[in-house]
């Protein structure tokens, strides 16, 4: 017990550091390659290192077409839209801020549920937690002075990022993870599934391929993006949600905006409003709330 107990933790530890820190090795490859170059390298990336632990561990990839149909739906929702939306923002806004806004995914979800997935019931918690993180994201932007010294298309592209990936929590939960696929594997049909989506628009609606300099810290960016924020991540996310439970492992994403922001502050001396890390902080109560962590005050 002691040794299974020690490698979730340690899974845990990986999957949010690994995502934390995903914000910035985007903000360095935006640097030298435009939104979509960003997101197809990260994923065709991912790929191939999903690929290459699938073939390791003797699974099989589906190559029925109702599998690969929504392959690439629920790689559209959590892969190619919020990865280029993440790196077209993150050349306006910092980092930092980038994190912190992601932290509204769990919030996102319980607005997904609301609107397209009517089939799971809100809970009053969670309608609470959605109203908290609502306010949270006011806050946050600094919503008394408009969007601040914020680019509003950036900002707006961050929120709608995470939406997508609200969406696409639910969505994966519903049409992919009853076909029984080993984590593996589905996390590689998700990510391939982006790739394919986000590859026509880099070879033809990106005018420019490269638009600056790349160097080895925007190599390293990409390979880490691609190899730890796109597959080991998610080997690591499936292993605690395994060892741990569900609650354990959605817990992840309310720890990668503390990672985000030191890095971003350290590594980048990004600076930050007293209002982001605020706002931050009621988004990650709210989702707190919204995932069932305060039960016993909204007993009925």
């Amino acid at each position: 017990m002691p040794q299974q107990s020690r490698n979730w933790v340690v899974s845990y530890i990986s999957a949010a550091l690994i995502w934390g820190a995903s914000f910035l090795f985007i903000a360095v490859s935006a640097t030298a390659l435009p939104a979509f170059g960003v997101a197809f390298i990260r994923l065709f990336i991912g790929t191939v290192t999903l690929f290459v632990i699938i073939k390791v561990k003797g699974y099989k990839i589906p190559t029925d077409l109702d599998t690969w149909k929504k392959f690439l739906v629920g790689g559209a929702f959590m892969s190619a839209i919020p990865f280029t939306l993440f790196a077209y923002a993150e050349t306006h806004v910092t980092s930092a801020l980038a994190g912190i806004v992601n932290s509204t995914t769990p919030v996102a979800t319980v607005l997904a549920i609301l609107i397209a997935f009517r089939s799971e019931k809100i809970t009053r918690a969670q309608w609470f937690g959605l109203g908290i993180g609502i306010l949270g994201s006011a806050v946050l932007i600094g919503a008394w002075q408009g969007f601040g010294e914020n680019d509003p298309l950036a900002i707006i592209a961050l929120f709608v990022a995470t939406i997508c990936y609200g969406f696409g929590g639910p969505y994966v939960r519903r049409y992919i993870e009853p076909k029984k696929l080993p984590n593996e594997v589905g996390a590689f049909g998700q990510v391939a599934g982006g790739a394919i989506m986000v590859l026509p628009f880099y070879l033809f609606a990106a005018p420019e391929k490269v638009i600056g300099a790349i160097d080895i810290w925007v190599i390293l960016s990409m390979l880490a993006l691609g190899i730890f924020g796109s597959a080991i991540a998610y080997v690591s996310y499936y292993n605690v949600l395994k060892s741990a439970g569900s609650a354990i492992a959605s817990s992840v994403t309310l720890a990668t905006p503390v990672v985000a922001v030191a890095l971003g502050v350290i590594i980048r001396h990004e600076s930050v409003s007293w209002y982001e890390p605020v706002g931050g902080a009621v988004i990650i109560f709210g989702a707190a709330v919204a995932q069932g962590r305060f039960k016993k005050l909204f007993r009925s």
